[in-house]
């Protein structure tokens, strides 16, 4: 077994509990009744670990055994090319799974970093599988879940195929506002945990092109940037610039 997964299962920060879980309505415990969310504490989700600021929460190649659910903090998965740039494919905060990559082949297929101090639930997937079929409110959540990850790479794939620079980080930062506000936070002011090279390397944009379109919105009058903190000040025209590009395809 790979020491860094072993790792998780063994060495807990914490104990977890779904049934107390602030998460869970939009979690993998999603709509379970009280019953079923107590079975989960007693078989499924039964630690929480800790994850450190630029720490691999696992790695391409590395055995797949489980899937983890961010508690708080937030991820960055990622693969690296033959010449050994690394190419963003997601972002992942509290709420999310992660490792769902590695069900198909029981390998892992990107690298997990994380991106600030973090903790994780660790769900066992041979165990998830056995409690799904059991359950079937958790069976359909899962699938729910995997849904959402092939809707969310097929919204990159439009994001890389059809938009200009300030369609793309528009969109971005509109998603990522939204996905916030359904975790109780500011639908217009956040804190980016990930650098705008990163941020790049996701939408398909050198550095230099990240830096001068957030220096264009601000100018426009559509956010405002203070180092890694972002006050969106004119959503309307962030959405506009993406249903502009609508209408013209």
């Amino acid at each position: 077994m790979d020491q860094r997964v072993a790792s998780h299962r063994h060495t807990p920060a914490c104990m977890a509990a779904c049934s107390t879980c602030n998460l869970r309505e939009i979690c993998l415990p999603m709509g379970l009744t009280l019953p079923e969310l107590q079975e989960i504490d007693q078989r499924l989700v039964t630690c929480r670990h800790k994850v450190v600021r630029g720490e691999k929460l696992f790695q391409t190649g590395d055995r797949f055994e489980s899937v983890f659910a961010v508690w708080t903090g937030f991820f960055k998965t990622c693969v690296a090319s033959k010449d050994g740039r690394e190419q963003v494919t997601g972002f992942q905060m509290a709420g999310e799974l992660l490792g769902l990559d590695g069900i198909g082949t029981r390998r892992h297929e990107v690298d997990a970093v994380a991106l600030e101090d973090t903790q994780i639930c660790v769900i066992p997937y041979a165990e998830l599988e056995a409690m799904a079929l059991e359950i079937n409110s958790l069976q359909q959540q899962f699938h729910r879940i995997m849904s959402r990850e092939i809707v969310r790479n097929h919204g990159v794939m439009l994001l890389l195929g059809s938009m200009h620079a300030e369609e793309r980080l528009a969109a971005f930062l509109l998603n990522l506002t939204h996905r916030l506000q359904a975790r109780g936070f500011s639908s217009s002011s956040l804190v980016l945990r990930m650098s705008r090279e990163e941020i790049g390397s996701y939408l398909g944009l050198k550095l230099e092109t990240v830096s001068r379109t957030f220096s264009k919105f601000q100018a426009d009058g559509l956010l405002f940037v203070r180092h890694r903190q972002i006050q969106i000040t004119d959503p309307v025209g962030l959405q506009q610039l993406i249903d502009g590009n609508s209408e013209d395809d």
